[in-house]
């Protein structure tokens, strides 16, 4: 049964017993659903371990499965095996619903409008209000031939591909780099050599993750960069192989843990966290850092330490590279010592909810003082913070970030918490064994 609200139960300080955990988290997001891609893409077997099971991700390997492709789930042993089409889209037919799934959704996309077939891809409402037009303008521009059938740019929409026509196309990134990640893993379906103008500079980390698993799949793409324009060159007659592949633990999800390890004063261990991770949120625990917190490297994982006190410094930050912790530090942020300003996250307010709006409203909800940006927000130190019910907008960060303040103030309720299965289904259970044990 589903929980309709979450109640934390705050944590007192000076009662801590234990001072150090260890806690295990998913496998990663971004790269379970770059691997899923990747696999379908490529000639052979692959066998992915350390998988991410979650709505989202699930969600894609359904869209897999109905473009005709063997795909093999051990769930409970987190592995997936999938023979690839060697470029090859084995329907040429398909009906795709992705939900939620904003990867899937921009994957998928970009795979199709590449390939040779008639398809009909449909989304949930909050998919369905997320962009798309820069990825389906892309496409089009390469032959595809798209009707969205309600509001222009958006789910749901019919597509028609026959092969692309131009070995060059330009996409724009300001809403979502996933765009780019999208045209750049099909883009050796061409078979000749292609070219991706880049426009814009949104999560430029997230495109290094693809470019290197791209890479370590068989197919390299070139960056080049000139007078501050960048480009991907992606040389012809390139093919990905299958392959083992072991996904790494999802970092964003760890964040979370790290960001409790400061609020309540203790050391936590994330077991099989890397600081050479491909994952951009890596710059997450260097601002923990700055902010007070040590960082150590043990054989388990990359442990964080923050200040016994429970005491660290506010911020000024550009998070456009790492922008899914903007929640985890709004949420930490009323109780540094000074002011934090997160700036260059314009694009939150297209994500699974407008995130700077959400921060402004459920912070200032509990007493905290705030200031909304065009791209950013100000939050200011707050010693009187109130419990209180957070919204969380169907969005699994909200839902997330918002409960690590109850574990500093009391009464702080987490509505519709079952919306934390898009990317970590188990979220509040491994939260609440953590607490039983302090």
């Amino acid at each position: 049964m589903e929980r309709e609200e979450y109640r934390v139960n705050p944590i007192d300080l000076k009662r801590i017993k234990n001072r150090e955990h260890t806690v295990r988290v998913p496998g990663s997001k971004s790269i379970t659903n770059r691997a899923l891609l990747l696999s379908v893409l490529a000639r052979g077997k692959s066998t992915l371990t350390g998988v991410l099971f979650s709505e989202d991700s699930r969600y894609f390997m359904e869209c897999v499965k109905d473009l005709g492709f063997e795909v093999s789930i051990n769930e409970p042993e987190k592995e997936v095996k999938i023979v690839g089409g060697a470029g090859k889209i084995p329907k040429e037919k398909a009906k795709l619903y992705v939900g939620s799934a904003g990867t899937a959704a921009r994957f998928l996309t970009a795979l199709l409008g590449i390939s040779s077939g008639e398809y009909f891809l449909d989304a949930s409402a909050q998919m369905r209000k997320r962009p798309m037009a820069p990825l389906l303008a892309s496409l089009r521009e390469l032959g595809a031939e798209i009707n969205c059938t309600e509001e222009e740019g958006h789910f749901p929409f019919s597509l028609s591909a026959n092969g692309v026509r131009k070995q060059e196309i330009s996409v724009n990134i300001d809403d979502s780099s996933q765009f780019l990640s999208a045209l750049l893993i099909s883009s050796c379906c061409t078979n000749k050599d292609f070219t991706i103008l880049v426009e814009g500079e949104h999560g430029m980390s997230y495109i290094g993750i693809t470019t290197r698993m791209m890479e370590e799949f068989g197919v390299r793409a070139l960056r080049k960069e000139n007078n501050g324009k960048i480009s991907y060159f992606i040389p012809g007659n390139q093919g990905y192989q299958g392959r083992d592949y072991a996904v790494e633990p999802d970092l964003s999800a760890a964040c979370y843990f790290y960001a409790i390890a400061m609020l309540l004063g203790i050391r936590i261990c994330v077991e099989g966290v890397r600081m050479d991770t491909l994952q951009g949120d890596i710059k997450f625990l260097k601002l923990l850092e700055r902010m007070g917190g040590k960082i150590e490297n043990t054989e388990k994982g990359v442990a964080l330490r923050g200040a016994e006190s429970g005491t660290f410094h506010g911020v000024e930050v550009d998070m456009h590279t790492f922008s899914d912790q903007t929640l985890t530090l709004a949420a930490l942020a009323p109780f540094a010592d000074t002011p934090t300003t997160i700036t260059g996250i314009r694009h939150l307010r297209g994500q699974e909810c407008d995130r700077i709006a959400a921060i402004y409203t459920e912070l200032t909800k509990l007493g905290v003082c705030c200031e909304e940006f065009s791209d950013g927000v100000r939050i200011y130190p707050a010693e009187n913070i109130y419990g209180g019910r957070i919204c969380t907008y169907n969005d699994h960060r909200v839902a997330m970030s918002f409960a690590l303040i109850g574990l500093r103030i009391p009464g702080i309720v987490i509505e519709n918490p079952s919306c934390c299965r898009k990317t970590f289904e188990n979220y509040f259970q491994v939260f609440e064994d953590l607490c039983l044990q302090l």
